[in-house]
């Protein structure tokens, strides 16, 4: 197999996990009919969070452990992206605040939230690294990673978060389709009142699809921090630019867990053609175009928006009430 392939399936992967996981947990959130547009907010909360954690225990204890680094990134980028969940979720569902503006505010709290704690980490310099976490983090399988050549350099070369995305999507899909829970969720999104009406507690449902959602989301941005950042905290503004690709590659999956999967690393191939196409194609791109070819994704996702529109089939359509408040009272 071509060597400049290879090389672009092993970019491409890595980077589709970060907003596989920011979009399952949009996906989560908009199937209660909450629209949080905070989605970069909310993983630069959660990769500033898992940094600093693994930080600080590396630089304060005098034996760290790597899976510590791991346990604690963890719980510390979850934590603090659902506590950015959670501040959505009393804003637009308590306080009934509009989601769009709400969202887009978080974003940019989340960014400053992060930027400005992360001041006091660089000190001054330009990064910073954690490297027992990213060791840790993108640990790759000993044995699986090296026992039959090109396969398996494309298949195991990388970190547990990998595959832990694609395992989550496969049990996001199986929640959201075969248990009560993910059909009480469904119905929430789609009519807020009947499924009050039915006794179904709109308001539980809602925060905690939010939450979780967030939860989820924040987990890229540790993903891209501690692993596919090699565990180095700069003020790059990347993740913003990673976020809104995963809200993007909602609307791509129609709103489906599964096709998260193949769209996320649709994505990364996408967003690294240009690299990649000398190699590949013996296609030469001009430095002034890089950045009109990682325009792709975006192109491809207002390509697949048209036709899902034109074609108007109920399963591939955005839940009904999303992006509305839901007042009880009107009902």
């Amino acid at each position: 197999m071509n060597s400049s392939l290879i090389a672009w399936i092993l970019r491409a992967i890595p980077f589709g996990t970060i907003i596989m996981f920011g979009s399952m947990g949009e996906i989560i959130t908009e199937k209660s009919g909450n629209l949080n547009l905070g989605v970069p907010g909310i993983m630069y909360l959660g990769g500033f969070a898992g940094f600093a954690s693994s930080y600080f225990y590396e630089k304060l204890s005098p034996n760290p452990k790597g899976w510590v680094c791991v346990l604690l990134a963890l719980f510390c980028a979850v934590a603090a992206s659902m506590l950015g969940g959670l501040i959505f979720s009393f804003l637009t569902i308590t306080l009934r605040a509009n989601q769009n503006v709400t969202g887009l505010a978080l974003t940019t709290f989340g960014m400053g939230v992060a930027n400005f704690f992360g001041v006091f980490i660089l000190n001054g310099a330009s990064y910073t690294a954690a490297p027992l976490a990213y060791a840790s983090f993108s640990k790759k399988m000993p044995v699986l990673s090296s026992s039959f050549g090109t396969v398996s350099e494309i298949l195991f070369s990388y970190g547990f978060l990998v595959y832990a995305a694609i395992i989550m999507a496969v049990a996001l899909h199986f929640v959201l389709n075969k248990s009560r829970v993910g059909l009480n969720l469904r119905a929430v999104g789609e009519n807020p009142g009947t499924a009050d009406a039915a006794g179904i507690n709109v308001t539980r449902y809602k925060y905690l699809a939010t939450c979780i959602g967030a939860g989820i989301s924040g987990i890229g941005g540790l993903y891209y921090v501690l692993d596919y950042n090699q565990g180095i905290w700069a003020t790059t503004g990347q993740i913003e630019a990673l976020g809104w690709l995963a809200v993007a590659l909602v609307i791509f999956t129609t709103w489906k867990p599964l096709n998260a999967i193949w769209g996320a690393y649709l994505f990364g191939m996408l967003y690294w053609l240009y690299q990649f196409l000398p190699g590949v194609l013996g296609i030469h791109i001009s430095s002034y175009m890089t950045d009109l070819v990682q325009m792709v994704p975006y192109v491809v996702t207002i390509v697949v928006l048209v036709v899902v529109s034109f074609r108007k089939k109920k399963e591939n359509q955005p839940p009904a009430s999303l992006g509305l408040s839901y007042f009880r009272e009107d009902r």
